[in-house]
């Protein structure tokens, strides 16, 4: 046998060693041309770089679309109330700073609920929508880890042993119960460094089922104490003025824009622990930032309006229907039609008990609960 006709060894010879053949014999050799398949692979990827960007193009339509809804909530609920107010006479006393009684009406009492149901929607919102990226349970809201109970423990206290009596003095006390029952169930939920949610889901549940003793254990031995604590566990925007705003509206700013920086490492985290920290993600940070922006959110708007149903719950499942599991997104419209859904509630409670009004939680409850349920009845649910 000639050098040149050798076998291959054993493994090798399943491949072609000669030389390619010249562009001009690939006819005869029956081989694309050289060039051939880098030419075809952008006209390949073209149909997909279109979805790409025509769901790109629907999402930042939709995100239009829910602010331009907001801004019509808000128009709506200066307008409407026990005296119902032109549009053109709200936008003369906002722009041209018109006097008399209907300016009253707008300035002192329907301005600041409105600001506050926009501030107090979109933590809630957002809140939710971080509550369930961290730990991955679509059921989590602001009451699952202790925050409404802890706010509502705190105001206990303060009505019955502190001697206080009016919203703008709840604030404080409100947002320090939410924050130290949620930091509690942080502490609870975690494992030397690491915070699994399982554990948090379970931390905030014996949390929140202490808190409702002592609630109960209060306020049934103190009647003034449950008088007055009882209009502020409902959930309403009404009685707030602009003092109570600057007062929450700076921790809600901080925790709102906490939240968003934390949207790309929480696609990360949707992945499980072990792949986000393949992907760069630090998951013990992630987590510990987000428990800060959540006391923050949902502190602040709970300090504020009392603890809302429903809120932080229904919306980002609403909106994964819109945008998928992309927490970028998720986030973005939480932020926009959170508030929404608050101020829409607040107008239709003072629409159907004209012209009294009913509180803002009885109605969210009541709008939010058939929602959800048939949310969860749908054959398919957006993954987290």
């Amino acid at each position: 046998m000639k050098s040149d006709e050798r076998a291959a060894p054993e493994g090798v010879g399943s491949f072609d060693l000669r030389p390619e053949p010249a562009d001009g014999d690939s006819q005869t050799s029956g081989k694309p041309p050289r060039g051939a398949l880098s030419a075809a692979a952008p006209t390949a990827l073209r149909p997909g770089l279109q979805r790409h960007h025509r769901a790109s193009a629907i999402r930042w339509g939709g995100l239009l679309a829910a602010a331009v809804l907001l801004a019509l909530v808000c128009a709506l609920s200066l307008a409407i109330g026990a005296k119902n107010i032109p549009l053109d006479v709200v936008w003369n006393v906002l722009v041209h700073q018109r006097g008399g009684e209907d300016a009253f009406v707008i300035e002192k009492l329907r301005l600041p609920r409105t600001v506050l149901g926009v501030l107090a929607g979109a933590a809630l919102g957002l809140a939710g929508a971080l509550m369930q990226g961290l730990t991955r349970n679509p059921l989590a809201d602001p009451g699952l880890l202790g925050v409404n109970n802890g706010a509502s423990a705190a105001v206990v206290v303060a009505i019955s042993f502190l001697g206080v009596g009016s919203p703008i003095g709840y604030v404080w006390f409100a947002f320090l119960g939410a924050a130290v029952a949620y930091g509690i169930v942080y502490l609870l939920g975690s494992t030397g460094r690491t915070v699994t949610p399982d554990r948090m889901v379970l931390a905030g549940a014996a949390v929140n089922a202490t808190l409702i003793a002592f609630v109960s254990a209060v306020i049934l031995h103190d009647t003034r104490t449950f008088d007055e604590f009882r209009f502020w566990d409902v959930g309403s925007l009404a009685g707030r003025d602009l003092g109570v705003v600057f007062q929450v509206g700076p921790l809600i700013l901080v925790g709102v824009v906490t939240a968003l920086c934390l949207a790309r490492p929480l696609n990360a985290l949707a992945l499980g622990d072990d792949t986000g920290r393949a992907l760069g993600a630090r998951t013990e940070r992630t987590r510990l930032f987000g428990a800060v922006a959540v006391a923050l959110l949902c502190g602040g708007a709970t300090a504020a309006a009392g603890p809302i149903a429903f809120v932080g719950l229904a919306i980002p499942h609403i909106v994964r229907m819109v945008t998928g599991p992309d927490q970028r997104w998720v986030m973005a419209y939480s932020l926009l039609l959170a508030p929404v859904l608050l101020l829409g509630a607040d107008v239709l409670g003072r629409l159907l008990a004209a012209p009294g009004e009913l509180e803002t939680g009885i109605v969210t409850a009541f709008l939010g609960a058939p929602v959800f349920i048939a949310l969860i009845r749908r054959r398919r649910v957006s993954a987290l």
